[in-house]
């Protein structure tokens, strides 16, 4: 087996949160050779200070402009270039990395992530956002670019490492599994109680807050079904989502002839992140391994309509296209926000989403059209966000 032909300059946007923590760690257990264009973070300066040091990046970018000063201030005497603002992570990630991962959370991924993608790159893509609000448009810029989307979401690599595309047409269903959150055994009783702590409290990982929400509520899963549907040309009705509490089968896909392929393996984001690194060679590193004797019982259920009508939620959004996946993801953050702030209850927050998504649809805002995809994306989140807060502002006791 010769050498693999693995990307040699990269970068990492959303360096500090949980999932380019653990590119950065993979590259460590690796003992990969990679040269770093670019670290970017949000907020937290401290984290990414500390990373630039280690990876002696060409630049680091901090979001957030208020953290510019002491973002130099500590790297001072490095030689590392540092800037900051969403213009500033947009740019770097449009620099000359071979293999960009994207793991900026929310909507304001999408810019960065497509400016990585007309620049030719191998996008790692962790934002469920570029796919959810401009799917199409991103695979095709890639595409036209000559660079790739690999994904790195643990159920859609799954999907991508079994499903083989030269039979595509063979696929009866894709079938992504979900752990159920920490309200899987919950009745509606206990979750309307819920507080933010006791949402965030996921049985298997450790998430930012707002990933950590959207699991609890699975819209996390709803979003999952419209990147499938995007990135494996897939119809919503042949997508299916099973609950899976030890998320040792990460996703399936079952084919026309009664086959079904599975991908197995710890609950672990490294694997992932390695596959799509060495994609399409696979990287030797000390991977934690699955031991199925001790992995015990593998169970799996229905989700609950009634408890998690998100996945329902994200279908219908998925089936009228146009901007209603766009508007569906702005609302939902808004919500998450409220409830983190203490403003709204945790089954408030998918009727912030439907209500939304109903009100926009009556006003025309979500319909197709022929505008600039992205364009549209950004209007429709912007126009999204103050109807749900406006819906939000209603449910708050005066």
């Amino acid at each position: 087996m010769g050498p693999l032909n693995l990307p040699r300059k990269v970068s990492v946007l959303g360096s500090t949160g949980s999932i380019g923590m653990s590119t950065l760690d993979l590259f460590t257990q690796a003992k990969v050779d990679v040269e770093v264009v670019a670290l970017t973070a949000g907020r937290n300066v401290a984290r990414l200070a500390e990373q630039a040091l280690r990876w002696r990046p060409q630049i680091a970018v901090i979001e957030d402009e208020d953290g510019l000063a002491e973002l130099r201030e500590r790297l001072k005497g490095s030689g590392i270039r540092t800037a900051a603002g969403a213009a500033a992570v947009r740019d770097v990630a449009a620099a000359d990395a071979q293999w960009v991962m994207s793991a900026i959370v929310g909507f304001a991924g999408l810019a960065p992530t497509l400016a990585a993608a007309r620049a030719g790159a191998v996008i790692a893509l962790a934002n469920k956002e570029s796919l959810v609000c401009a799917g199409p448009s991103l695979l095709r810029t890639a595409k036209l670019a000559g660079g790739a989307v690999v994904p790195v979401d643990s159920e859609h690599s799954a999907i991508f490492q079994v499903l083989d595309p030269a039979i595509a047409e063979s696929v009866s269903r894709l079938i992504l599994t979900s752990s159920g959150g920490p309200f899987r055994n919950a009745t509606r009783d206990e979750m309307a109680a819920a507080t933010p702590e006791r949402a965030l409290a996921h049985p298997n990982f450790s998430m930012g807050a707002k990933i950590s929400i959207d699991s609890a509520t699975m819209m996390n899963k709803g979003l999952e079904v419209i990147e499938a549907a995007y990135l494996f040309s897939m119809p919503p009705e042949r997508i299916e989502v099973l609950v899976h509490p030890q998320q040792i089968i990460h996703s399936l896909v079952e084919y026309a002839d009664g086959s079904t392929l599975a991908q197995l393996g710890p609950p672990d984001m490294r694997p992932p992140i390695a596959c799509a690194f060495a994609w399409p060679d696979r990287l030797a590193w000390p991977a934690p391994k699955l031991d199925l004797v001790t992995a015990g019982p593998l169970t799996f259920q229905h989700p609950d309509p009634q408890k998690f009508p998100a996945l329902s939620i994200a279908k219908h959004a998925l089936a009228a296209g146009g901007g209603a996946p766009a508007a569906m993801n702005a609302a939902n953050e808004r919500a998450v926000s409220a409830f983190l702030d203490r403003r709204i209850g945790f089954l408030d927050i998918p009727n912030v989403v439907a209500e939304t998504l109903e009100r926009m649809d009556r006003s025309g805002v979500t319909r197709p059209n022929a505008e600039d995809a992205v364009e549209s994306a950004r209007r429709t989140d912007a126009e999204a966000r103050r109807v749900a807060d406006d819906v939000v502002t209603r449910l708050v006791p005066a």
